[in-house]
């Protein structure tokens, strides 16, 4: 009897030390468990639908680890501060409270130093092919209407009472681009990173659902079928120039924005230049990759029960889908001018492509090309605001960091 009485009691210990017994509590076990269930939602995102898997996932997972009570495996600080004591193996905090730094922490250094998002960037711009941007330089005007989104969120994030710094990380989100958002919201508003990361990736996730219901309604079935003539073939030289060319111009102007503009055109040139083809794919795969998985999980195991669930998130996450859908809107309606301008030669589906989601934007709008005209093909049209929507939204980040920081 008291071996089984004994057996109960180690039992009873173990469950009333687990996790399980933390969701019975009244300390907030129900967040716990419901960001858990918005962890298995983006799972499925990623998994069932495909929606930027290879983010969506380890962010997803992330949050999961994060909200596992008793694990300790979210993202205890913020702040750079909180390696002060990192060599005596502690560490600070968001509250000031000394703690012992765990997996996570040191993941998300990376985020909070500025060393991810660029090196994100060197990847893509490994990846990337610039040559319907230089073949169609108006195209920089179609990538440049469609930040008008962050611009216009800015102002209506402070009309509701948000600082101008995180007014800015929360506009930052109708770049969408998620790499730029972490980057900005990590020196602007690191406490707000949570909630803008998984807004600045689900709005990336959802492209193809967002922008056609907006292209549509902001086009005619005559203007959608309109057929491109091909784009003028691109010299090797002019490959060569243009990330140079960019890079010196745009961070002399907006050294804020260096690190992002000067990684995304030293990718590229890596891969145009024909010399450096070795490490030009190390880059796009396995430098890519594993920045990739560290960025995510760690940026998912930011989003506490505490930090992401509250009415300030409900904002944020309408604000940045304001953001998402100004700036496809005035991608459109500035590629409707150039359709004017040019009396017919210029679809403006191309326009919403101007959103820096790389390559999706650029295929939602083959795709509704498409379904108006089937011999219509706009995707190497769309690619030119696809690219210079990343360089815009590098750009606009540099602006608001110019001003805000």
């Amino acid at each position: 009897m008291e071996i089984l009485q004994g057996l109960w009691e180690v039992i009873v210990s173990i469950f009333s030390n687990s996790g399980y017994a933390y969701f019975f509590t009244a300390e907030g076990g129900g967040k716990n468990l419901a960001m858990i269930c918005i962890a298995f939602f983006f799972l499925w995102l990623g998994i069932k639908k495909g929606f930027e898997p290879l983010l969506m996932i380890p962010i997803a997972f992330g949050m999961l680890l994060a909200n596992i009570p008793g694990a300790n495996l979210a993202v205890q600080y913020h702040d750079l501060d909180g390696f002060r004591d990192l060599i005596a193996g502690r560490m600070l905090d968001s509250a000031g409270n000394v703690c012992t730094p765990g997996l996570m922490d040191f993941l998300y250094f990376g985020v909070k130093a500025g060393i991810y998002p660029p090196l994100i960037f060197l990847g893509i711009g490994a990846m990337t092919d610039f040559g319907p941007l230089i073949a169609n330089p108006s195209s920089f005007i179609l990538g440049a209407a469609a930040q008008f989104g962050i611009f216009f969120t800015y102002i209506g994030a402070i009309l509701l009472g948000f600082a101008p710094n995180e007014a800015g990380s929360i506009a930052i989100i109708g770049g969408a681009d998620g790499p730029t958002a972490i980057f900005v919201t990590s020196i602007l508003a690191p406490a707000m990173l949570p909630v803008i990361a998984v807004a600045a990736y689900s709005y990336m996730a959802l492209v193809p659902v967002i922008q056609p219901p907006i292209m549509k309604m902001l086009t005619t079935k005559k203007e959608r079928s309109v057929v491109m003539g091909n784009l003028r073939p691109v010299s090797k030289m002019e490959k060569i120039l243009f990330p140079i060319v960019v890079t010196v111009i745009v961070s002399l102007l907006l050294p804020d924005a260096a690190s992002l503009v000067g990684m995304l055109m030293f990718g590229n040139l890596l891969k145009e230049s024909g010399r450096t083809e070795r490490i030009a794919k190390a880059a796009q795969n396995e430098l890519m990759n594993i920045i990739t998985i560290m960025l995510g999980i760690s940026v998912g195991a930011t989003t506490s029960a505490e930090s992401f669930l509250n009415w300030r998130t409900i904002k944020v996450v309408a604000l940045g889908l304001v953001a998402f859908c100004i700036g496809t809107a005035c991608g459109v309606l500035f590629g409707k001018l150039m359709y004017v301008i040019t009396k017919g030669k210029v679809n403006p589906l191309i326009g919403s492509a101007g959103v820096s989601a790389v390559p999706m934007a650029a295929r939602v709008s083959q795709k509704v090309g498409q379904e108006a005209n089937p011999s219509n093909f706009l995707l190497m049209h769309a690619m030119g605001p696809n690219v210079s929507g990343v360089i815009g939204s590098a750009v606009a980040a540099g602006i608001l960091l110019t001003l805000l920081r």
